[in-house]
């Protein structure tokens, strides 16, 4: 197995979900483990899930915040997430390109494409803060958020991205799933 090279490890990888998983669906093996320490390559990428499971799910909560602390001030608190945007998307990976991290190689397809997914990013971003500031709460901003864009998602990637086959009943049912877990989070939500 390929090794990450020269990565630290924290405590909190160290934890039971990460000591040893492997899984074979469809002949596509994939693992989760440790060699001598390291995490593996095959499966870093569902860290990295995690990571942004977890700091969306904080988002609309901490923005919420951030927002009754600056006197319902909304567009003050997404000039906050802009400063944080330009720290963690523009000064990271300026230094890891500078590190040798990837070649420094543009596109001009590349670099539209990959601005416009900044725009809705940050225009997604900003409609978050203006239904907090509307009067949704995070309660319930966030479960219909976080439902919908995947749903949408999905449709968007499987028009733009052709499957070879059509998918199988079980996607939809999954999108009518999330609609539905929303839904339900929303009706059951605590008061």
């Amino acid at each position: 197995m390929r090794m990450i090279p020269n990565v630290p490890t924290a405590g909190f990888t160290r934890c039971a979900l990460w000591a040893v998983w492997s899984a074979h669906t469809d002949g596509d093996a994939w693992q989760i483990g440790w060699v001598s320490g390291e995490p593996t390559m095959r499966m870093l990428w569902l860290a990295f899930v995690l990571g942004a499971v977890l700091s969306w799910g904080a988002y609309v909560p901490f923005i919420h915040e951030g927002q009754v602390q600056l006197g319902r001030g909304p567009l003050r608190a997404f000039l906050c997430v802009g400063g944080a945007y330009f720290l963690t998307a523009v000064v990271v990976p300026l230094l890891l390109l500078a590190g040798g991290f990837e070649p420094i190689q543009f596109t001009s397809r590349g670099v539209l494409y990959a601005t416009i997914a900044g725009v809705l990013g940050a225009a997604g971003a900003l409609c978050v803060i203006l239904a907090l500031r509307s009067g949704g709460s995070p309660i319930v901003v966030a479960p219909l958020v976080f439902a919908g864009a995947p749903i949408v998602n999905a449709l968007v990637s499987i028009a733009w991205h052709r499957p070879k086959s059509a998918p199988e009943i079980w996607f939809y049912v999954g999108m009518v799933m999330a609609a539905v877990g929303a839904a339900l989070v929303l009706r059951y939500k605590p008061t």
